[in-house]
């Protein structure tokens, strides 16, 4: 694939921005700022108590058309969560351009991934924005780059720095989004 700005499938992706999906009021003003993609965010920054009513929140969003040209994906839940299975079928059919999906370690988790977002009925073309947040995808990131289903890995630096003080820390005791960086696969 070209990576030149006249390839008509090659998206800007300058700004990415992450909305806790929990917090309405965070989804009613991405409409107004100028990201080129947003990320409903289902996992860190929603606590667990309000998980399936963001998960109601990211659907609806994404199917409204209200965010204009901007990129719309959903960051699910991990699939060794209560969540994620149920995060995965929902935004199947959502409307999402992507799914983000947290702490990939290898192919087997796209697929797997891939193989449920199927079994819920998503179109061919929503992708997967790969979250690389441990070694073990480090060491693997050439084949997760290349599954078919990835369209962009997300770097979780702060996931795979070291502890220290001072880090910032998310909702579940996370390391935050601070620190993410986005990369267009081949």
């Amino acid at each position: 694939m070209t990576t030149s700005t006249s390839d008509p499938t090659l998206r800007p992706r300058r700004s990415v921005l992450y909305m806790p999906a929990a917090n309405e009021r965070a989804l009613e003003k991405a409409k107004t700022i100028p990201a080129d993609a947003l990320i409903f965010d289902l996992e860190d920054a929603v606590a667990p108590d309000a998980k399936e009513s963001a998960r109601a929140n990211a659907v609806a969003a994404a199917g409204s058309g209200e965010y204009g040209n901007r990129e719309i994906t959903i960051r699910a839940n991990g699939l060794d969560t209560p969540w994620g299975a149920d995060d995965l079928a929902a935004a199947a059919t959502s409307g999402a351009a992507a799914v983000v999906i947290p702490k990939v370690a290898s192919t087997d988790d796209l697929d797997e991934v891939a193989r449920r977002l199927d079994a819920s009925g998503a179109p061919a073309e929503l992708t997967i924005w790969a979250m690389i947040e441990t070694p073990t995808a480090i060491l693997d990131i050439r084949s997760i780059a290349a599954h078919e289903r990835v369209d962009v890995l997300v770097m979780g630096t702060n996931d795979l720095a070291p502890p220290g003080p001072g880090r910032a820390r998310g909702p579940g005791g996370g390391q935050g989004d601070r620190g993410r960086g986005l990369q267009r696969c081949p």
